[in-house]
């Protein structure tokens, strides 16, 4: 059966291109560099596992600007490229936006890659949420936020000014400029990035039991005998 994606939603997913150094920082004070890069390829793929099932047109936003044909390399010719072009997230972030309105999409959603087991029934959500509300925020647990979605007649450029990015007041920072700009806003659950030790210990906990345990992250985790839990309650050693 062909699946007819909606024309008028788009998702953006911010991306960062593999290499030693240029990902998951955090994680690497625990874990050997190469198993940091490799976890982050599988975060990416079980993101857009997720991405591909919505009936949404999608766009991978990827940095640093070069890289376009590694990642065309990497995941293929099949998706939209778009680079993500800014001096700072924030100018990355607005940029990527009106990037996708000038294509004329009337609601546009921004996700991470951070968050492999982040549940599509919350990027649903905030699909179904733009109808109604202006804006629609996903706030993760370190502060910050794992989604940001306007309609086109709702988006908001100033929302990216001003705010001290990668910090733990990134979300309040932001609602008080939803507040202060009188828009209405929907919250999505709270979810959880993956950028230390301890957010890949409970992604694994939190997984036991669920679909996720067969993804491309945990499958990977596994056969290294990364972090994962056996059957008999033994955990692996580092």
């Amino acid at each position: 059966m062909i699946v007819i994606k909606d024309q008028d939603t788009c998702v953006l997913c911010f991306v960062k291109y593999p290499e030693k150094g240029q990902v998951k920082l955090r994680l690497a004070a625990d874990l050997d560099e190469d198993i940091v890069v490799e976890l982050y390829r599988n975060f990416v793929l079980d993101t857009l596992s997720t991405l591909k099932k919505l009936d949404v047109q999608l766009r991978i936003c990827f940095s640093p600007l070069n890289a376009q044909k590694k990642f065309r390399e990497w995941l293929g010719s099949s998706y939209s490229y778009v680079p993500q072009e800014g001096n700072d997230l924030g100018e990355r972030m607005k940029n990527g936006f009106c990037y996708a309105f000038a294509e004329g999409f009337r609601r546009v959603i921004l996700v991470g890659s951070d968050s492999p087991d982040l549940p599509g029934d919350f990027l649903r959500n905030a699909i179904v949420e733009l109808q109604t509300h202006d804006i629609v925020l996903g706030p993760s647990s370190d502060g910050g936020y794992y989604l940001i979605g306007f309609r086109d007649d709702t988006f908001l450029p100033s929302m990216f000014d001003g705010i001290s990015w990668s910090s733990s007041t990134v979300f309040q920072e932001t609602i008080a400029k939803v507040k202060n700009a009188g828009r209405s806003l929907s919250l999505l659950p709270a979810w959880s990035d993956v950028d230390s030790i301890s957010d890949l210990k409970n992604l694994v906990r939190r997984n036991r039991n669920t679909p996720f345990k067969s993804s491309h992250t945990i499958s990977y985790l596994r056969r290294n005998k990364i972090m994962v839990e056996e059957d008999d309650g033994e955990k692996p050693e580092l």
